[in-house]
């Protein structure tokens, strides 16, 4: 079985890329299970900066190919804010509740027709002595005033799926991982595993 190594200590994250991978033959690996690696810090100023940063971090650090994510949530009304601050908008401890409190308290007095946002994922693959390559995925939608639904995790509760018609919380693991953003970029690096397997192999 091939392993692919996703340079992130987010479980939620890490169940994602298993449930999308396990069906294609692939064992999932995490920073969770190298925990003598630290997890490499977000310096960049883009998504697609921080993805890099990571996946060539790990990659070097473990001498395999690595797959890293930066993705957030992007609210027009708010200039595209959190963004890259996504995961630590609340303060520097990473709070989902906190950050989400955040979001509906600047939103407040916006209405519906102005509460349009998306979640955006930018996916880098490094493998050792190489340039990193991209991809990217989005997932439209709108913040809706209070949580609705309990699963996924982040920002989930208030994002409303335009596609689905209900909140990120309220869909099944399988409903998100066939429209989120995370699984429109990894739908692009599906198309081009082959490329970075046999990439890898004449390491």
């Amino acid at each position: 079985m091939n392993e692919i190594i996703i340079a992130t200590q987010n479980k939620g994250k890490a169940k994602e890329f298993e449930q999308m991978f396990a069906p294609r033959g692939y064992k999932v690996l995490t920073l969770l299970d190298f925990p003598e690696l630290k997890d490499v810090e977000e310096t960049g100023a883009t998504f697609e900066e921080n993805a890099i940063l990571k996946a060539e971090a790990i990659s070097q650090a473990l001498g395999k190919m690595a797959i890293a994510d930066d993705s957030g949530l992007v609210v027009d009304a708010l200039a595209g804010k959190p963004g890259i601050y996504s995961a630590r908008y609340a303060g520097e401890e990473k709070n989902d509740e906190a950050n989400i409190d955040k979001v509906l308290k600047e939103l407040i007095e916006i209405p519906d027709q102005k509460r349009t946002a998306h979640f955006y994922c930018a996916l880098a693959v490094a493998i050792p002595g190489q340039e990193a390559f991209t991809f990217f995925g989005t997932c439209e939608g709108k913040i809706l005033h209070e949580r609705k639904g309990t699963n996924g995790f982040g920002y989930d509760p208030i994002f409303f799926s335009l596609e689905e018609n209900r909140s990120m919380a309220e869909l099944s693991a399988e409903e998100k991982n066939r429209i989120s953003h995370r699984a429109n970029a990894l739908k692009k690096l599906d198309e081009q595993i082959d490329f970075f397997l046999a990439k890898e192999a004449e390491q």
